[in-house]
């Protein structure tokens, strides 16, 4: 399911433990919510609160942490696409055809990092991406260098070829695999569900209170659904910049 789908369904049930709360102040005896009842219920939901807020904590630091490995990883593979294709232009016309296939690769990449989720589609695009990577490596290794200077230069044109080969094929792995643990995420909103029933048990049964507690909930479920952004980065409102790549298809074959 889509993020807004998860938040919207955390919502309803937040939502759903509010009203519960707020029914079941109708039908208790008064004695249940003495000042004292009030204190103890007070005292357990500072406690569930404070687990719910290191949790949340918990959850997004570990969704941006994976929204930034996957942004640096960009950033990294442009630049060394564009320092691969400079090394193989410096090396000499001999090797136009590897340009062009790195040229047609980035553009494929462009085209496929757009798309959202791992299906058997994508796993068969990132595998043809691999292999017109790995194409390029066998032209680069056939070359035949007339001098020391090209020597060098097929070798380091290797190197960067395999450094790029290892940012895509991490770029592939994380894309196909979420950082959030759904254990915790479950518990979380079960948390919240049981902090608001509370809230709905205290609270009046009037508009204002009604409002406000709304809004809260509206506010605890954005912050889920920002957590499943980032956590998602190659699709929805949150998403990766694909400016590096851009940037380097402009320098490429130049």
């Amino acid at each position: 399911m889509s993020p807004l789908v998860v938040s919207l369904i955390s919502f309803g049930c937040i939502v759903c433990g509010m009203l519960l709360g707020m029914a079941l102040r109708a039908v208790l005896p008064e004695h249940h919510l003495s000042e004292d009842s009030r204190d103890v219920v007070k005292l357990g939901t500072g406690m569930i609160a404070t687990l719910a807020a290191l949790v949340l904590g918990l959850l997004i630091a570990s969704a941006k942490g994976n929204f930034d490995a996957m942004n640096n990883g960009l950033v990294h593979a442009g630049s060394k696409v564009i320092l691969l294709d400079r090394l193989m232009a410096q090396y000499g016309p001999e090797t136009r055809e590897a340009r062009d296939l790195l040229r047609r690769g980035v553009a494929f990449t462009l085209d496929n990092i757009s798309q959202n989720g791992r299906t058997e589609q994508t796993e068969t695009r990132a595998l043809h991406a691999g292999i017109g990577l790995e194409t390029i490596q066998d032209r680069l290794r056939q070359l035949s260098p007339q001098n020391d200077a090209q020597r060098w230069l097929q070798l380091q044109a290797l190197r960067v070829s395999i450094e790029v080969a290892e940012v895509r094929w991490l770029l592939v792995e994380r894309k196909g695999h979420s950082e959030l643990p759904m254990p915790l995420f479950v518990i979380l909103v079960f948390w919240l569900v049981v902090i608001f029933f509370i809230f709905g048990l205290l609270s009046p049964r009037n508009e204002t209170a009604i409002v406000i507690l709304l809004v809260c909930a509206l506010s605890a479920a954005a912050s889920l659904f920002m957590m499943l952004e980032l956590d998602n980065p190659f699709g929805g409102l949150i998403n990766l910049s694909t400016t590096p790549l851009r940037d380097a298809l402009l320098y490429i074959g130049q």
